[in-house]
């Protein structure tokens, strides 16, 4: 397949168009504002029980990303190995996609007595969206040489952000006006989780029409494809050991996207309980992040190319550890929206650079590359598993979402000092060079 072709770019960017919708409206706006609404009790303690167990309301959706994520994290190393070595990433791809759009849909039908059959729809709907993510990260350095990898990448992201908040104003229209059109304002947030879902698997099928469906790396097909699939893997796993830098990035990558996945998961439910804001605020709030999010893609694009990579993500990191500091300390409506732009802004460059620094990394001339994007999204999914953990734990132990926004701070340190660590190994071998 010829690189740098702009049709095929523009296709690839056209995923992260229709599944950013999700992670907007399901995980950024509508859906925490409408979960924190329809179980908020003070009197007991804005407690819920779940297959009769009893969790905080918010607690339990942050333990349910986190089992999602730990599930796509078991099942991506087989999956993507399977798909390099049959050459066909791209059913995959489509698999998860209508898994997330589906459940989507069915979030139509959530309300506080289908408590258990919302909680499960929203982790399928999580499952979804991550796991159709690795296929489609895979496919950078398939349709970009090196040098075009960082603006191929901020330009998947920023079709993503555009096109989220393009459904996130149709769908604030309902949520803002429900009765003008009729419905309820429970109705008008379930109806924005329904349109959701056919927003997705619609725009899904420009990529599915025009990606390729991937190369085999097996020299043959008469073995089992499970077997396959973890020979594939072994022999991927034996090429990062001897990657120095790569052995190194992945490390900090972890740690950091601990805390950045994390913010950008809570921040609703932190805006809607912490400081009880009102959902049109919320997603005022969102809208603007994402605008911002689009330039911070960008810049940090620019910026890369001056100074590096590593040192930019580094900065960045910087930045993250301050919010989370303010984060801690917000007790206004004001505070909080400056917030907002600031992580907006560091949000959008810490994605897209992440992706491209690892992009870099790989072998540029193999002829698929899902298994090694495994590793990626296994220790993002990893990292989010943890983070979300640890943020409803600490928020259960102490009884304050400000305390487990400061606890992110230590993720962010630990992923800082590994990319001062990086950057130091890259210096040592242009030396050498």
């Amino acid at each position: 397949m010829e690189k740098n072709d702009k049709k095929t770019i523009r296709a690839w960017a056209f995923f992260d168009w229709a599944n950013s919708a999700y992670n907007l409206v399901i995980t950024s706006t509508i859906f925490p504002a409408y979960y924190v609404a329809i179980t908020a009790n003070k009197a007991t303690g804005d407690r819920v029980m779940f297959f009769g167990k009893s969790f905080v309301n918010t607690a339990l959706s942050d333990y349910a990303l986190a089992a999602s994520y730990l599930i796509v994290a078991l099942l991506l190393p087989i999956l993507t190995s399977i798909a390099d070595y049959q050459g066909n990433k791209k059913i995959f791809m489509k698999c998860f996609t209508w898994l997330g759009a589906i459940s989507c849909c069915c979030l139509f039908f959530f309300k506080l007595s289908t408590l258990e059959f919302g909680i499960i729809c929203f982790g399928l709907a999580a499952i979804g969206y991550t796991g159709g993510f690795v296929f489609y990260n895979s496919y950078l350095p398939e349709i970009a040489t090196l040098d075009m990898q960082d603006k191929v990448s901020a330009k998947g992201f920023t079709y993503g952000y555009i096109g989220s908040v393009l459904l996130q104003i149709i769908c604030f229209v309902f949520v803002l006006f429900p009765k003008n059109f009729g419905l309820s304002a429970s109705g008008a947030a379930q109806l924005s989780f329904l349109m959701v879902g056919v927003w997705w698997i619609g725009f899904a099928y420009i990529p599915f029409t025009v990606l390729p469906k991937g190369s085999p790396n097996a020299h043959s097909n008469h073995q089992n494809i499970i077997k396959g699939g973890f020979i594939e893997l072994g022999k991927v796993w034996q090429q990062v050991k001897n990657m120095p830098l790569l052995k190194r990035y992945l490390p900090a990558f972890f740690f950091y996207s601990m805390g950045v996945q994390t913010i950008m998961l809570v921040a609703a439910s932190f805006g809607a309980k912490v400081l009880n804001l009102p959902t049109p605020n919320l997603i005022t709030v969102v809208l603007i992040i994402q605008l911002v999010a689009i330039g911070g893609a960008n810049l940090m694009s620019k910026l890369s190319e001056k100074y590096g990579n590593v040192l930019v993500l580094a900065g960045v990191v910087v930045v993250w550890i301050l919010a989370c500091v303010g984060a801690y300390l917000t007790t206004t409506a004001f505070q909080f929206y400056g917030l907002a732009g600031i992580v907006g802004l560091i949000m959008g460059g810490i994605q897209s650079l992440s992706r491209s620094t690892y992009s870099k990394y790989l072998p540029q001339n193999i002829p698929d590359t899902a298994s090694f994007f495994s590793f990626y999204d296994v220790t993002e999914k990893l990292a989010i598993v943890g983070g979300m953990f640890s943020f409803g734990f600490i928020e259960e132990l102490t009884g304050n979402m400000r305390n487990s926004a400061l606890m992110l701070c230590v993720f962010f340190m630990i992923g800082l000092v590994l990319l001062i660590s990086l950057h130091q190994q890259e210096k040592k071998i242009r030396k050498k060079s």
